[in-house]
């Protein structure tokens, strides 16, 4: 039988899990330190992100196309760059239309907040409901939208409030699927 000693050591503790905060995130990535690698950083955990096949790749560009003919001038849809929703989150939404255009950020870090972010899922639907949409949620966005190429739909989930029983205590009130 193997004693908690001998499993964790003297003092019987696992070893502790460091959850990174977003300007310890952004730090490493400024060092070139995640090059050629794509990951994003949700709830203090670095993630690898899935590969992008021609599906997945084909559909962000054309919600990128449709964003920025719905939004016209004066909006830019970003793809797949970080938004920093909180302390510890610093998702990279395959499409977040922000206000301005993309010379207004320059300097001033990656926006808080967007009008309607956009997640391309032909293989991550688990992970975006259950892991990002609370977190978009929480962050207070108004509009998150999440693209089913596999299942030809779209979810669209609206007016985040506060619930104990969800995931992070957030949730949107109004779910519709197209």
């Amino acid at each position: 039988m193997t004693s908690a000693a001998d499993t964790f050591g003297v003092t019987g503790k696992p070893p502790a899990d460091h959850r990174w905060t977003y300007a310890e995130y952004q730090a490493l990535a400024e060092t070139n330190f995640f090059f050629k690698r794509r990951v994003e950083l949700l709830g203090g955990r670095i993630i690898e992100m899935a590969l992008q096949g021609d599906l997945h790749t084909a559909a962000v560009e054309l919600a990128r196309e449709a964003t920025a003919q719905a939004f016209g001038k004066g909006f830019w849809p970003r793809v797949q760059s970080p938004l920093h929703l909180d302390r510890r989150s610093g998702p990279e939404p395959d499409i977040a239309v922000v206000p301005g255009h993309a010379r207004d950020y320059v300097g001033k870090g990656h926006p808080k907040s967007a009008l309607l972010v956009i997640e391309i899922s032909d293989t991550t639907l688990w992970y975006d409901r259950r892991r990002k949409g609370p977190r978009y949620a929480r962050a207070g966005y108004a509009d998150f939208w999440i693209a089913n190429p596999i299942d030809r739909c779209i979810e669209i989930y609206r007016k985040p409030v506060q619930d104990p029983s969800a995931r992070l205590g957030w949730r949107c009130s109004d779910v519709s699927i197209l």
